[in-house]
């Protein structure tokens, strides 16, 4: 059991390079953009029981935390994610750029860096605004 516990700890614990981060946070980031939509789904399925029963679910998605989930939650793992898929892309494609992926991943969080916070900014100054 000892050794099943050490192995499982080995297999998570940061190596100290910079492709084990792009990695558990390409993964983080897809499995939590497939929970929200298969919560968005399961939804739309309720229409299928009548707009009453969607329309009872619908003050959940008015709730400032949901909105906040949105915002640094959904947005963020989409637009990681798609950014790093990108990165991966250009791997794959020109393989003598991977002795660049850490470089590579560096660019990334920097265009991330630039498109999400003004963005982001924007998305909470209206969900203050109430617009």
């Amino acid at each position: 059991m000892m050794a099943a516990i050490t192995n499982l700890f080995r297999a998570v614990t940061y190596r100290g390079q910079e492709g084990q981060i792009a990695w558990m946070l390409h993964r983080i980031a897809g499995v939590g953009v497939f929970v929200f939509l298969a919560g968005h789904i399961f939804d739309i399925f309720l229409m299928a029981f009548g707009p009453d029963v969607f329309d009872a679910l619908l003050f959940f998605y008015h709730q400032f935390f949901f909105k906040l989930l949105i915002i640094f939650g959904l947005y963020l793992g989409v637009l990681y994610h798609a950014l790093n898929g990108i990165r991966i892309v250009i791997i794959d494609f020109w393989p003598g750029m991977a002795k660049y992926q850490a470089r590579l991943w560096r660019i990334q969080l920097g265009i991330f860096v630039l498109a999400y916070i003004p963005s982001a900014t924007i998305m909470l100054s209206r969900m203050f605004d109430g617009s």
